[in-house]
């Protein structure tokens, strides 16, 4: 598993230049097939690391038709960004659902809902923001989902989603603030196959980013 310190130099928006760190980093390449590595911890669901082709991944398979999710890296208020790439497939009518998370297991969510077509952020169970998105069945989809500190008092949370290959949009398809900012938790990934087919997730990264 990597765990970076690297120091590098990124744009946000029109308050200029801000200092990001990596502090979790995870493609599986090093991780064997099979259960995952202790550190993850699964909240619920079969996950396992797969190979094909010779690229790793975790799969979650397509039954039982539950929500599961699991939780990694270390605890974070604010201040993050957590992405990862996700796949899944349809089966006629029926579509998954998937996302990634942060603020631990009942804190933000960015999540990609196919059967409605639109990207939702969520706050624990509640949807507060959504906007349309053209899902790829049988494509890699990028999530990035960023939680920053406006104020003392103020959390804004915003998302992106894009099939992975293309170009990530300029700007946040998804954006909320948040007046009673969630606890810190640690960065999250969800799935719900309620296509009955897999959902792999890979690419798993935390970043430190600015904020006030």
């Amino acid at each position: 598993m990597k765990r970076l310190g690297i120091v590098v130099l990124g744009l946000l928006g029109a308050s200029g230049l801000w200092a990001a760190e990596s502090l979790f980093n995870e493609d599986f390449s090093k991780v064997a097939p099979g259960p995952l590595p202790e550190e993850f911890l699964v909240l619920d669901g079969q996950f396992g690391v797969k190979e094909e082709a010779g690229n790793r991944f975790v799969e979650l398979p397509g039954a039982p038709l539950e929500s599961y999710g699991f939780i990694f890296g270390s605890n974070h208020p604010n201040n993050v960004e957590i992405s990862a790439r996700i796949y899944g497939t349809r089966s006629g009518r029926k579509f998954p659902t998937f996302g990634v998370g942060s603020n631990g297991a009942s804190g933000y969510r960015l999540q990609v809902s196919p059967a409605k077509g639109t990207v939702e952020l969520m706050r624990g169970d509640v949807s507060v923001a959504s906007a349309p998105f053209a899902w790829k069945s049988g494509e890699w989809t990028e999530l990035r989902l960023a939680v920053r500190r406006v104020s003392d008092t103020e959390l804004k949370i915003e998302g992106n989603a894009w099939s992975a290959g293309g170009e990530a949009p300029k700007a946040p398809l998804v954006s909320y603030s948040d007046p009673k900012p969630q606890p810190a938790g640690k960065a999250s990934v969800w799935g719900m196959p309620f296509s009955g087919t897999p959902i792999r997730f890979d690419d798993l990264k935390v970043t430190r980013i600015g904020g006030s």
